[in-house]
This record gives structure tokens, sequence and C-alpha cells, in this order.
């Protein structure tokens, strides 16, 4: 419902009554009523590609000679404004609207018509002397602008948020890592004791997960490089000029400094959205290295007292409503939840990829939410994460030394000396009598004092820290 002053727009299928004071006009009030579905806007990183597009087109067709300077230059005027997120308030549609993403197109052609026309002392829904279709929207199909937006936003998003928050986590486990490197703990496999190695080894491993996967995002940022401008209703290129596409796609890899280019084969990138589901995927594989990590930095810090206790986490935020002084490690707990919820919109994403039907896929404003959002929640935790979590996370070192003292792995060095029927011997009667590894070796006779002190020595074990970089 609209309360307040309104004025009179037109589209092709008649009148509307539009707010006043808003920019948008009859096609952006209609879908504001039609899709008034739920509470997941249409993402305004989306909104601002939709608007580079819009200003690359309009200096595209006036080097064409199919648009003039004056028409031009407003368009390219508002596109900017839009750009540095100047009228974010003008873009109100939900993401759930046609599959083909037309709305939210023709939201960001109507915005910048009727800004364009207000910077020439205009009325606005007049529609000159900028139409939202004639001239912001010349050259283009909402079918190839939808798409080419989607992998600017994605690409941009993955390039300017996601790869760095992920140097920043990597960084700072790696920092631990060193700073740890001579601490020894006991290693853990099935979830019981295993041979001796570093909390520095052990952080080492964290930080080459987060190597590997900024090169599967740098592989995924790459992925989408080809853009669907140009092809406009179905890859043919209908009443797209001639070099079009071409002077689009450099034009905004200038704005982005991205290495945008035009797709050979429209067909291919306007029939499918493959890119944006391997960037969907790639998203997924961090979240579960994420998802990894935090459980096992919330499993190392279980405690204080009756649990592993080698991590102390910072201690952000009381625990507990009804006990005091209880202290939890929220931001693992934070970081776990919204890797799974990357996890599922990935699953979605993949699931929209496949149901595209013949010449276009109409899954592209979900599509589209699913990859910007996963980005946002990844970036936001890894940041989060590294800065009230892993920053100010000490090592236990005096629980380091008692595990280390009490385990009975560390027989698994006597193997090569005394085989390994008498090493599982030790170290079942140190378990059931109670007593150390030594004790057990020399009350068995399978080892003299000298031999076992020369073997037994857990930091000997550790072997060497793994250099930096991907595995």
């Amino acid at each position: 419902m609209i309360t307040g002053p309104t004025r009179r727009e037109t589209d092709s299928m008649g009148a509307v009554e539009v707010p006043a004071e808003r920019y948008w006009g009859a096609q952006t009030e209609r879908a504001r009523h039609n899709f008034a579905i739920g509470r997941e806007g249409f993402p305004i990183e989306i909104v601002h590609a939709l608007a580079r597009i819009k200003a690359a087109a309009a200096r595209a067709n006036l080097q064409l000679g199919t648009l003039d300077a004056d028409r031009a230059r407003l368009i390219v005027a508002a596109a900017e404004e839009i750009v540095a997120a100047r009228h974010d308030g003008e873009f109100p549609l939900s993401v759930w609207m046609t599959g083909s993403g037309t709305q939210a197109n023709m939201n960001v052609n109507e915005v910048i018509a009727n800004r364009a026309i207000e910077m020439t002392g205009g009325t606005l829904g007049a529609k000159d002397p900028v139409h939202p279709n004639d001239h912001v929207n010349r050259s283009q199909s909402s079918n190839d602008v939808v798409p080419t937006a989607l992998n600017i936003a994605a690409a941009v998003m993955i390039e300017t948020r996601v790869i760095p928050a992920v140097r920043l986590l990597r960084d700072a486990l790696r920092a631990k890592a060193e700073a740890w490197s001579g601490l020894v703990k006991i290693g853990r496999t099935h979830m019981q004791d295993a041979v001796p190695m570093t909390l520095g080894q052990e952080f080492a491993g964290y930080a080459g997960m987060l190597d590997d996967n900024l090169a599967r995002l740098a592989f995924a940022r790459d992925g989408l490089m080809p853009l669907a401008i140009g092809g406009t209703a179905v890859g043919t290129g209908l009443n797209a000029p001639d070099g079009f596409d071409r002077m689009v796609a450099e034009d905004l890899a200038n704005q982005t400094g991205l290495p945008f280019r035009t797709a050979t084969n429209k067909f291919t990138v306007m029939g499918a959205h493959d890119a944006m589901v391997m960037a969907s995927g790639v998203l997924r594989t961090l979240a579960v290295s994420l998802h990894k990590i935090a459980n096992d930095i919330r499993l190392l810090s279980c405690g204080p007292r009756a649990g592993f206790a080698e991590l102390l986490l910072p201690e952000n935020e009381p625990g507990s409503s009804i006990m005091p002084g209880k202290v939890n490690p929220t931001q693992c707990e934070a970081l776990a939840m919204l890797t799974l919820e990357v996890c599922g919109l990935d699953a979605a994403t993949g699931m929209a990829g496949a149901g595209g039907l013949l010449e276009m896929n109409v899954y592209k404003p979900l599509i589209g939410y699913n990859v910007v959002t996963g980005c946002r929640l990844l970036a936001d935790g890894m940041e989060h994460f590294t800065r009230h979590a892993i920053e100010g996370t000490q090592a236990n070192e005096a629980r380091l030394a008692q595990t280390v003292s009490q385990s009975l792995m560390l027989v698994t060095a006597l193997t090569p000396e005394i085989g390994y029927d008498k090493a599982a011997e030790i170290a079942h009667h140190a378990h059931h009598e109670g007593t150390t590894l030594r004790e057990a070796a020399l009350a068995l006779g399978h080892v003299d004092a000298e031999t076992f002190d020369r073997i037994v020595d857990a930091g000997a074990m550790t072997g060497a820290m793994p250099a930096p970089g991907p595995s």
C-alpha cells in the first residue's frame, strides 16, 4: 500500500500510481506488489553491477552512434550515482521475482531514467529526454544483462571481500603456527591419543587449507570473466550493434580492475550459469574447511578444567544466563553455523543451475542471491573469527606438557628398535598397571634405560614444520 503523495507512471500495460518521491517507475511498482514475497531483497551488489553495465552500455552506444551524447552523459551520471550507493533505497524488490530478473533490470532502468530526467529539470515519469527501455536499455535484454551482472557481482565480491578475508585468517593462523612451532602436544586420530606433533604443525595445517582455498577461489573468479552482454534475448545479439559486446566488456574491465571479456559463445553463458555454480561450489568448499577449523579449535579449547583445554580462547562475553563465570567459544559457533548456511545455499544453487531450460535459465535471482550471500557470510565470518578469536587465542603450555608426559603412544618410536608386538606390550602394561612407559619398558625387560631415553623423545618425534603455501 502506498501512503503519501503519488504520481502516475505508465508502462506497456497502462498507468500505475507510484510514490511521488521515488525514482522507480511503473514496472517496479507492479513488481513491488506482485512479488511481495519474503524478506529477502534483491542483492544491492547485483544492483550496483547492473548500474555499471548501464554506464558501460551508454558509452558503447555513444561510440557506435546508437545514442546521442546528451542522453549518454545523463545515463552515465545517474548510473555512477547508483554505483556509489547514493540511491540504494530505490531498489525495493524481493529476490523472489521472475526467473530472468527482468523486474530488477527494469528497476535500475527506471531509476536511471528518472534521475536523468531530474538532472535536466524535467518531470519524473515523463520518459523524456531519457526512456528506461529505449535509451537506458538500448542494445540490451534482461536475458544478457542480468547474467552479466551476476558474474560481475560475484567476481567483485570474491576479489574484494572473500579472498582478503581468507588471507587475513590464513595469516593469523600462520602467525600462531610459527609462534607455537616448538610446543609439543599429542596428536589425535579417531579422537584417541596418537603420536606427538607440535601445536604449530596443527595450526600450519589449518593455514594450508586456506592456501588451497585461495587457489580455488582464484580459479572460480577467473571462470566468471566471460560475459553474456551482447547476446540480447537468446544469444544471437539481435538489436545489438557490432562491437557492442566487446566494448561493454572492456569498459566493465576498466571499471572493476578485473579482466572481464565478452563470451565467444553467448548461447553457453545465457542458456546456463555454470560459472556461477562453480563459484558457489568453491564457496561451499571454503565453508567446509572453515567448519573443520572452527570445530577443531572449539574442541581443543573445551574446558577450562574438564576438557582438552589446550587452547585458551578470548573471553568476549558471558556464556550463560544461569552459570556464573561460564565463557563459551562463541566465535567458533557463529562461524560453524554460517558455514552450514553456505552449504545449504550451494545445494539450492546447484539445483537452480541444473534447472535451466533451452535458451535461458530462469533461476537467475536465486543463483545471484545465494552466491552473493555466501560471499558476504564467509567474508564477515572470517573477519570476525580472526579478530575476536584467533588473534587473541593462547596456548595452554602446562596442559600440553601434561598430556605429552602421560601419553602411551610415545611407545611408537620404539617399534623399529624392538618390534610392534613388544612395543604394544609395553603400552598395555603401562596403561593397565598405571605406570609410565619407561617403567613398563624396564619392568618387561624389552629395552634398557639408555636406549629408552635416547629413542623416546617427544620433541624429536615431531618432524619438521611444513613450508607455507598450497599443499
